[in-house]
């Protein structure tokens, strides 16, 4: 792991500029695996904040106000655990990374695509296998 610490991490400029034959080389993962872990970080310090705001008990007489704490504490827990869903696709992606299969889509084998990378890290379909997912669940339900 010392190793990676001595590489320079390429910029998302510098990625783009890449020639698809370099899809998906070390340059290119260590970028990726940098930005995940960076990702994994700022939910696990997410997570952490949200259960000590939600430690913070503030006793409130009038009912009003309590709703509203109340909605403002069911808004936090909704987003925490799509952050929790997130963070399992974070740390999915990163293993995908250890196995070389990141990057590649997961039905069809192609690449995904650097760009559609940087939108989203987490992506294991390409844009054309995930149109295709969405169009299937509208047709048919989940």
């Amino acid at each position: 792991m010392a190793a990676t610490k001595d590489k320079k991490v390429l910029t998302e400029a510098e990625l783009v500029k890449m020639p698809e034959s370099d899809y998906m080389n070390e340059a290119q993962l260590d970028f990726f695996r940098a930005r995940l872990h960076q990702m994994e970080r700022d939910l696990l310090q997410n997570a952490g904040e949200t259960t000590e705001h939600l430690r913070e008990t503030v006793i409130v007489p009038d009912p009003a106000d309590r709703a509203t704490i109340e909605e403002e504490h069911a808004l936090e827990l909704r987003t925490r655990d799509r952050e929790r869903k997130l963070l399992k696709k974070v740390q999915q992606s990163l293993s995908r990374i250890d196995s070389g299969e990141y990057g590649y889509c997961e039905e069809t084998g192609e690449p995904i695509g650097v760009p559609r990378l940087l939108a989203r890290p987490t992506a294991t379909l390409s844009l054309e296998a995930q149109q295709r997912r969405e169009l299937r669940q509208k047709l048919y339900g989940d």
